[in-house]
């Protein structure tokens, strides 16, 4: 469990970007947080990875302050938008490896394998990482994560710089995270990655503004707007189907499952 209490940073010491943050994220959770470009939301995501330190307030994992922990990086993975950022050798499977390098060489490799398969993969290990596309550079950089094997994964707008079949490649990892039970918590402006959370959290104005369960979704859509969330029409079809008095929850519903639901529906 993740619990945040009375978290302010600022910037430069004059620049407040976040302000009286408190939020508890429970294991297993999949977690997005949202808002408009520049309410903190990246700040947010690098202050739980630890890589930033708050101005004031905590952070716990499991009742301990992240700061005192010993190999924090074995328990928070962080993969960030640009998939250019994290790679660091010409190989793949070097690249995986090199957040590894503290483990028996057959350990390192047991897990590599694995993360690899997780990613889909398995046939890349020695290709050049170079010659990769974006999204599967980010699939790498999941992989790299992946193959410590933390609990909680952090994924910062994850698909915004990769096509729209990498994008399903990226959905399909997380759904497979969720299964063993992962936390995830990820930074995003995509409805695809909203509709994989459990809780969407919504910062405005340097402060958590509301806490929306998944299955209150449908209630919350101008909210979501208003945060420059596209919503694609699907959700505005699901909306009049329940104008008219439709049982409609979205809490396992991903758009392609909605899309099956409203064809049923029609018939």
């Amino acid at each position: 469990m993740i619990k945040i209490q009375n978290l302010s940073y600022m910037y430069n010491k004059k620049d407040l970007i976040l302000d009286n943050i408190n939020l508890q994220i429970n294991n297993g959770e999949a977690i997005s947080i949202i808002g408009k470009n520049g309410c903190g939301k990246s700040t947010l995501l690098k202050l739980i990875a630890g890589i930033m330190k708050p101005s004031s307030g905590n952070i716990f994992i499991e009742d301990i302050d992240i700061y005192k922990r010993e190999n924090l990086r074995k328990e928070i993975g962080i993969v960030f938008q640009n998939p250019d950022t994290q790679i660091l050798f010409p190989k793949v499977y070097d690249d995986i490896e090199f957040a590894l390098k503290n483990l028996s060489l057959e350990d390192r490799q047991k897990r590599i394998q694995n993360a690899l398969k997780k990613v889909n993969l398995i046939d890349k290990q020695e290709q050049d990482t170079y010659t990769l596309s974006l999204g599967q550079k980010q699939r790498v950089n999941i992989a790299s994560v992946l193959a410590i094997d933390p609990k909680y994964i952090l994924l910062d707008e994850p698909t915004t710089m990769i096509d729209s079949k990498e994008k399903d490649n990226i959905y399909q990892i997380i759904k497979e995270l969720k299964k063993e039970n992962k936390t995830v918590i990820f930074v995003t402006n995509n409805i695809n990655e909203i509709l994989l959370s459990d809780k969407i959290i919504i910062l405005k104005d340097k402060k958590i503004e509301h806490i929306i369960p998944k299955s209150k979704l449908l209630e919350n859509v101008k909210i979501l707007q208003e945060c420059e969330i596209r919503i694609p029409d699907v959700i505005q079809i699901i909306l009049k189907l329940k104008e008219k008095g439709q049982d409609i929850n979205l809490e396992e519903w991903t758009i392609e499952e909605m899309i099956d639901k409203i064809v049923k529906v029609c018939k």
